[in-house]
């Protein structure tokens, strides 16, 4: 079979290793398949328990944080981070940096939360990170989305606030270090650099358990029922769990999260330098706030779309077409993929240029 190479936005790439080891015990996993495997085994403790311990090694977690394994992505997150976040002034401030963020607050405002808007960049189709905004000092929380999978755009600093910060951060957790002293809570789903899709990683403060004001939280919803029963409260999502602590294995033996972040620097950097050098293409996101995850662009002239699309399929490449809402095309660059697949479309986007510029 031919090699592809993979830009899809999700599920995520994996590297090849994690796949193999993972196919292993599809058909053997002490003497059973992972897929039937109890998940109140020792063996699978074991699992769970090294997932959460590789959770806290490659983030540096301090002391005072549960992480947990839940079900249901950053759309049931959601819900579950303004439960638990809601505060004696049952009001939050959210940043709106595109579709994720919007649903987010659409999701507060069903837990009941007043919701503030902090910022905004929907007056520019949020193709920018919002800046030199004023936080309001009556809020419970404030939540942000660390990348937008969509338009392409990524926060490089976070917002700054003496407020409990609460990030959605699916799209590049374990691509970059983070401070996780600096927030309350994060969540994010696997399926981008953590593993297949089925489990929702949760890093909570233990300070905010029992604190909630949002009422009675349903025993699912409420944080600390996970971080009790140490993410065994029902039977979690086994196969994910299991290829996303064999990936996270793989992560801190090849240098942890700081050799990541430097690996996704050079992706990012060589294809926007393509993208900026190259007359047939344009970026579509302010380059301050460039996602090195998610890279939109666009070409020059609509009517070399066919054609272009014809060379870069021709090359094994998958995952490039765009979002509806942005259109043109969205390059992926998760951990997983490989300097050499960028490489290859750097390629095409140049022989294209010199074909028909």
């Amino acid at each position: 079979m031919a090699h592809k190479h993979n830009f899809g936005a999700g599920p995520c790439i994996l590297p090849q290793e994690v796949f193999q080891e993972a196919s292993q015990a599809v058909l053997d996993f002490n003497g059973l398949s992972i897929l039937e495997v109890s998940h109140r085994s020792p063996e699978f403790v074991s699992v769970m328990n090294e997932a959460i311990a590789l959770v806290k090694e490659a983030l540096k977690v301090p002391e005072g944080y549960s992480v947990v394994f839940l079900q249901g992505g950053a759309s049931l997150a959601f819900l579950i981070s303004a439960m638990n976040m809601s505060g004696a002034n049952k009001k939050a401030g959210y940043i709106n940096t595109g579709v994720w963020a919007t649903k987010a607050i659409k999701e507060a405002k069903n837990a009941n939360l007043e919701v503030v808007e902090v910022a905004s960049s929907s007056d520019h189709s949020f193709n920018y990170i919002p800046k030199d905004y004023t936080i309001p000092v009556d809020l419970d929380f404030v939540h942000f989305t660390s990348n937008n999978t969509i338009y392409g755009t990524q926060f490089k600093s976070f917002p700054q606030t003496d407020k409990p910060l609460v990030c959605d951060m699916s799209s590049d957790i374990f691509s970059r270090t983070i401070n996780v002293a600096d927030f309350d809570l994060i969540y994010a789903g696997a399926q981008k650099n953590l593993g297949p899709a089925g489990a929702t990683l949760v890093i909570v403060k233990d300070a905010i358990f029992g604190k909630s004001t949002y009422g009675t939280i349903p025993t699912y919803l409420n944080l600390e029922t996970h971080a009790k029963k140490e993410s065994m409260f029902n039977t979690p999502p086994v196969f994910s769990v299991y290829v996303s602590m064999l990936n996270l294995r793989y992560l801190v033996k090849n240098g942890g999260v700081e050799a990541m972040e430097k690996r996704n620097q050079a992706k990012a950097d060589l294809l926007y330098n393509e993208i900026d050098a190259n007359p047939l293409f344009r970026g579509t996101t302010a380059k301050e706030d460039r996602s090195n995850m998610n890279a939109t662009f666009v070409l020059t002239d609509e009517s070399h779309t066919e054609g272009f699309n014809k060379a870069w399929t021709a090359a094994g490449i998958v995952g490039l077409k765009g979002h509806r809402d942005v259109g043109g095309y969205r390059a992926s660059m998760y951990n997983a993929l490989e300097i050499e697949s960028v490489q290859v479309l750097v390629d095409v986007m140049k022989k294209f240029a010199a074909e028909n510029a």
